[in-house]
């Protein structure tokens, strides 16, 4: 089990950026895969990005050259940089550890973009 916190997200006109960071408590190379998801109003969650243990990235069609995950090992954080936001990137981010058969969830942070 490891704790997240997201942090970072807030208010931004469409076309621009943020930057999220999820920082866990335990080493993130421990855990098979990190991902970030945001879950809209009315809608369900959904993947946006995710980083395996060894580097692999992936990433949702609608989010694909806009937005990148990295991480820092040393510091067990995990970010998700956010440009050319638009409107339809407002939703709440979560941060998540993936053990395979279960996840581990951050509390979420709120990204709106205003048009």
């Amino acid at each position: 089990q490891v704790q997240l916190v997201e942090s970072g997200g807030g208010l931004v006109q469409a076309g621009g950026s943020l930057r999220l960071s999820c920082a866990a408590s335990r080493n993130i190379l421990s855990i098979a895969a990190m991902g970030w998801h945001r879950q809209a109003p009315g809608k369900q969650r959904e993947l946006v990005a995710s980083i395996a243990r060894y580097g692999h990235t992936d990433y949702a069609d609608s989010v694909k050259g806009r937005f990148t995950i990295s991480r820092d090992n040393a510091k067990n954080t995990v970010y998700l940089q956010m440009n050319s936001l638009k409107p339809e990137d407002t939703a709440v981010y979560y941060c998540s550890a993936d053990w395979g058969l279960v996840k581990d969830w951050g509390q979420g942070t709120q990204v709106t973009v205003s048009s």
